[in-house]
């Protein structure tokens, strides 16, 4: 097997310019799907959308990006990953070009299939072109960045939007991404060295269609859960149709791997490793309980607080600073103490965070709550970065693409749950406390329907008591919320003392990374 160091510069100050060109993709990424939370009654009228399609120009995206991570990472061990990740800048390139200048909802849709597609890419070949340029030591540092650049965005988004939104024609919140996108091409073809696997793996095209089709069933079950309630038909048949054919994409990998000559898609060996599986599985608890509060916050500080969507974007900035400190400092966490108690004290630090946010009113003020969702954003960006890092650590560069394709279809199912379980939680609560007795039934269909349907009719009747009633009863939903996010974080605590190693064995070298021409080197 012909076999390269990946080498670069100097003290290597260029690995770290290569990392943050990527950041510039997974920005242009994560800010684009928040921009459209608060485009949508704009692009209901602009298009002459029905519910149906608003629900899906957000659905579309979601599900696109979850059925492209494997074939992504595939690619890119195969292809080249610097390739797959300058492609996938340009195909977003051309989705935002497609939904800025669509004429109506079903071109819309198809270019958010084409930016979920490209987002796919993006964010699978960033971490495995980390795993390639950064050693076990390096290796917290720079997923704290990449870290922090997914989460960024969302605060951004709302304020970005909101304000080109109420100054400028509703095309710019998308036409925005072209020059980032453009941009983080220049800096990934400048910057960042090509590799491929030495060993480039065969196409598993029976794996490809299972895993994608499983994942999709699964994450448009879990969407629609979050819409229609856990009970609903729409969301347990995606769901238990998602984890059977996802079982028996799992058979098919266990029958290809017992093969000589057999090219799965998946390395099964990997779940053989503590690091890999239950870093894996703690990165996802930890992407749950941050969404689980993230979703809750904003229909708060609309709510309940009255604030705009600018405002409510402002106030998500202190969670997001917590994360982005506790993301960028775990590696020097992670090497005094080890991976083991980092990760089980950046749950701790949740469960802190989020005992204080439960006793939140509405009267709670500003202070108040960007201290304690400070708090909760510090401790799972600890956790977080942790525990990715400790799963990246098992994977090989000859790899890199599937196992962080697998790790990123992993995580992705944590907002999509955290949102939909904990947001039922939030309304079953206030379904049970909003006080409608007196009210004729469309009204009170209306007050328990939602939040915001409990304001308009209060506003409507202009009834003190059932405005009372309704920021009350919507804050003890978030209250219970808060403590689900607690409650999960305290197991999160066991299983990372129990089933983590308390140091990641050394990474797999990088050095068994094909270059794309000549020996791998930058500088």
């Amino acid at each position: 097997m012909l076999v390269a160091e990946v080498v670069m510069a100097g003290t290597g100050t260029r690995r770290w310019w290569a990392a943050g060109a990527m950041v510039v993709a997974v920005f242009a990424v994560t800010l684009d799907v928040t921009v459209l939370t608060v485009a949508l009654p704009t692009l209901a009228g602009a298009l002459k959308a029905s519910e149906s399609q608003l629900q899906w120009f957000v659905t579309a995206y979601t599900l696109a990006l979850v059925a492209g991570m494997l074939p992504a990472g595939l690619l890119g061990d195969r292809y080249g990953r610097k390739a797959v990740m300058s492609g996938g800048l340009l195909l977003f390139v051309v989705g935002s070009l497609g939904c800025a200048l669509a004429p109506g909802p079903e071109v819309f849709i198809a270019a958010r299939v084409a930016l979920g597609l490209a987002g796919a890419a993006l964010i699978v070949m960033v971490l495995s072109i980390i795993t390639v340029l950064f050693d076990e030591a390096e290796r917290p540092r720079a997923i704290g960045i990449w870290g922090a650049a997914n989460f960024i965005g969302l605060p951004l988004g709302p304020i970005i939007g909101g304000w080109m939104l109420s100054h400028v024609w509703w095309g710019w919140i998308f036409l925005v991404n072209v020059p980032v996108a453009l941009l983080g091409l220049i800096a990934v073809l400048t910057l960042v060295p090509e590799s491929r696997s030495a060993r480039p793996p065969g196409i598993d095209v029976v794996g490809i269609l299972l895993s994608s089709a499983g994942l999709v069933a699964l994450m448009y079950g879990v969407v629609e859960a979050g819409n229609d309630g856990w009970g609903s038909s729409s969301a347990v048949m995606p769901v238990v149709g998602g984890l059977v054919v996802i079982a028996g994409f799992a058979l098919w990998e266990r029958r290809l791997t017992a093969k000589p000559d057999g090219q799965p898609l998946i390395d099964l060996s990997l779940f053989r490793s503590r690091s890999f599986t239950w870093g894996v599985l703690l990165t996802a608890f930890g992407i749950f309980g941050l969404f689980g509060v993230l979703f809750g916050l904003p229909q708060y500080f609309q709510a309940i607080m009255g604030v705009d969507p600018q405002g409510s974007g402002l106030r998500l900035l202190p969670a997001v600073g917590g994360l982005i400190v506790g993301a960028v400092t775990a590696d020097r966490v992670t090497a005094r103490i080890g991976a083991k108690l980092t990760v089980a004290i950046g749950f701790a630090v949740v469960v802190a965070g989020s005992v204080v946010g439960a006793t939140m009113t509405a009267a709670s003020g500003d202070g108040f709550i960007a201290g304690w969702t400070f708090v909760v954003g510090l401790g799972g960006g600890l956790g977080f970065a942790t525990a990715a890092s400790a799963a990246l650590v098992e994977l090989s560069a000859d790899r890199s693409g599937v196992g962080a394709a697998l790790l990123q279809a992993v995580v992705k199912l944590g907002p999509a749950f955290g949102a939909s379980f904990l947001g039922s939680v939030l309304n079953s609560t206030y379904q049970a406390q909003v006080a409608v007795s007196g009210l004729p039934a469309s009204a009170a269909a209306a007050v328990k329907a939602s939040v915001f349907g409990g304001l308009a009719v209060a506003q409507q009747t202009g009834s003190a008591e059932l405005l009372a009633s309704v920021k009350t009863a919507f804050v003890a939903g978030m209250d219970d919320a808060v403590r689900i996010t607690a409650g999960v974080a305290l197991i999160a605590i066991v299983l990372a003392l129990l089933f983590l190693p308390a140091r990641a064995r050394s990474a797999r070298p990088a050095a068994t990374s094909q270059p794309a021409t000549g020996p791998l080197t930058a500088g």
